[in-house]
């Protein structure tokens, strides 16, 4: 059986009032934001933004829900067809920072998120609604089971909160997971500076590539020779027997500038 558009898209629309007034309260919009929201679907949370005043982009990749999103006259709002994935937020922001927000389809959250860390420059915060695994996952400390790249990436720019859970009934469709809303505020400098941004996050990637296994044994695995990793630990800080879970943020980067410094990521 074919599937629906609207189930390939993995849309789920959030449909309790009480539940979208939190949301808004966190997003806190003001007359002066520029808000994007991802996802806007049938407008539940759009509509109530545009009423706060706040300039709305609202993007929706499914064609079939743009009439409806266009049909309600809000001089702040504007309605776009696009891919969250493929466009450029700071092109629709104008240079200007802005907020990003949304009920962010679950087969996206992953990416959307890379892509927020790559057009940091351009976000003073975001506010999504998210699967819980990957809300939990952003929000994981060193030494817990969910800690990983993105816990890592973000909090190194963003501060960070968990503020509170969204079960499956205030969805329709409901999803078979429970949601959970977060916020990251833009720090005003990050926890460290990091050099060639985008080697660093593979270079967490490939680190976590087997949890399971002591940290050392994943970076063997980037031909990097046993003796260099020990000299890196004694260096940063770092136990022979730590798994990835078990390293700072700081160690992570001073880990990654000392066995790459002036070289590409492999």
């Amino acid at each position: 059986m074919k599937k629906s558009k609207r189930k390939t898209l993995g849309q789920h629309f959030l449909n309790n009032r009480d539940v979208l007034q939190r949301i808004v309260k966190v997003i806190d919009p003001q007359p002066e934001d520029v808000i994007i929201e991802i996802g806007a679907g049938k407008g539940a949370l759009t509509f109530c933004l545009t009423k706060k005043k706040a300039h709305i982009i609202a993007l929706e990749k499914d064609k079939t829900l743009i009439p409806y999103l266009k049909k309600q006259e809000f001089s702040n709002l504007t309605v776009l067809e696009e891919d969250a994935l493929r466009v450029k937020f700071g092109d629709l922001l104008q240079g200007r920072a802005g907020k990003i927000v949304g009920n962010l389809p679950y087969a996206i959250s992953s990416p959307l998120m890379f892509k927020v860390l790559e057009e940091k420059a351009s976000v003073t915060s975001c506010v999504f609604l998210l699967q819980k695994e990957v809300a939990q996952r952003v929000c994981a400390l060193p030494g817990t089971k969910k800690y990983a790249p993105l816990s890592i990436l973000f909090q190194n720019d963003f501060h960070i909160r968990l503020h509170f859970r969204v079960p499956a009934s205030s969805f329709s469709p409901p999803p078979r997971v429970e949601s959970a809303l977060i916020s990251l505020r833009k720090r005003s400098e990050p926890l460290s500076l990091i050099p060639y941004q985008e080697g660093f996050t593979k270079f967490l990637k490939r680190a976590f590539q087997s949890r399971r296994k002591k940290l050392s044994n994943n970076l063997k695995a980037l031909d990097i020779p046993l003796s260099r990793i020990k000299d890196a630990y004694l260096k940063c800080g770092i136990e022979e027997k730590w798994r990835p879970e078990q390293v700072s943020l700081s160690r992570f980067v001073a880990l990654y500038v000392y066995l790459f410094d002036n070289q590409s990521m492999p």
